[in-house]
């Protein structure tokens, strides 16, 4: 599948961190640090939790991967404590992504997208219909989905591999479904594993966070660096041929394929395993001049003799471009480089808190002021 290469923008990279870990303190859960404005406190335990999704009434769904189900979480008053927590749907092949749209809940397997119909109290049930298919499994198995402001429906599917040529078209890109499942097709392409997504409130443009290849000679555990990329139609983001700013992969050396790629937005620390983000325009529990940032979930490394990630990262947004990224929930990484949780994905909730989801410990976190 041939796709034109769009113009590159000139991206801006910094990988400065403004706020150092050191002036983080100990929140409500004691084990993490926070800004010392900022409330960290446990508001579920959902064992296997990846994704999460809010409701059109409010309600919290936590997608549960290895066990094929999704569980919906009720706190009608917002206090933090929630009222009721249910498994609403079973039966799923490997379900992340949840999004929801014109009385449907879209769920993401590893295979397809499939919807629920919402009945009278907004609650997902019945058979699932399958509204887009693409290659499942093989590799990178998670899919996550967001609505577009054009009202598509734009799924992240990740590579088989660490780094080559794909046999299908649709591995390691973004498609676009018409909400019925129609008009399925590449919208971006040379994204290795573009986990987190998200649409900038603002600009309107579709975010992606990018796990970049692994085993890079010379310096494996420092190159090369992750990525959020902003995406456009028909647009090429570099893997497999090359890397940061178009430099060229080892295994394929070959500038002319590097030439009209996009480079990242912002670069972020290697091996960080960038996963699930949010934008903050409606985190009213959290100081204002959050607003116009992203929060960012590290899941952290698994290949550097120094571990690294494990944390919740602020981007810092000006102008409608990612400029810079600090440190904002720490902790889960114990200073011998051993985990006691790992940070998936980052939710705003419709009374303004924000939650992380945590699949090391089985915990959602709740994230206010305090």
């Amino acid at each position: 599948m041939a796709l034109a290469c769009a113009k590159a923008p000139a991206p801006v990279v910094s990988t400065h961190e403004k706020t150092p870990e050191a002036a983080l303190v100990p929140t409500a859960e004691p084990r993490l640090n926070a800004p010392n404005d900022i409330k960290v406190a446990k508001f579920a335990s959902v064992g296997a939790v990846r994704g999460l999704a809010i409701g059109p009434d409010g309600s919290i769904y936590a997608s549960q991967f290895s066990r094929g189900q999704i569980t919906r979480i009720v706190d009608a008053n917002g206090d933090g404590t929630p009222e009721q927590q249910t498994v609403v749907l079973t039966g799923l092949n490997m379900p992340h992504g949840m999004a929801f749209h014109d009385g449907w809940m879209y769920v993401a397997n590893t295979d397809a997208v499939v919807r629920f119909k919402l009945d009278a109290h907004g609650i997902p049930g019945g058979s699932p219909q399958t509204i887009g298919t693409y290659t499942g499994r093989d590799g990178h198995n998670t899919r996550s989905i967001v609505f577009g402001t054009d009202g598509k429906l734009y799924v992240s599917i990740g590579s088989t591999c660490n780094i080559c040529e794909e046999r299908t078209p649709d591995r390691a890109t973004v498609m676009q479904f018409d909400p019925n499942g129609g008009g399925g097709r590449v919208f971006a392409k040379g994204l290795r594993n573009a986990v987190g997504i998200a649409v900038n409130p603002v600009t309107g443009k579709i975010w992606v966070s990018q796990n970049e290849r692994d085993n890079i000679r010379p310096d494996h555990e420092n190159l090369p660096p992750e990525e959020i990329n902003i995406l456009e139609d028909g647009a090429h983001y570099g893997w497999p041929y090359c890397h940061s700013d178009r430099i060229p992969n080892p295994e394929y050396n070959d500038p002319a394929k590097c030439a009209n790629t996009i480079p990242p937005a912002l670069k972020i620390q290697a091996h960080s395993a960038p996963l699930g983000m949010s934008f903050l325009s409606g985190a009213t529990k959290l100081p204002a001049d959050y607003r116009g940032d992203l929060l960012l979930a590290l899941h952290g490394s698994w290949n550097r003799d120094v571990p690294t990630g494990a944390k919740v990262v602020r981007v810092r947004v000006e102008n409608g471009m990612p400029v810079s990224y600090e440190d904002f929930i720490t902790g889960w990484q114990l200073a011998n480089g051993e985990r006691w949780g790992r940070p998936v994905d980052v939710a705003v909730t419709g009374d303004g808190a924000v939650l992380v989801s945590d699949d090391g410990s089985g915990t959602i976190w709740r994230v206010t002021t305090k």
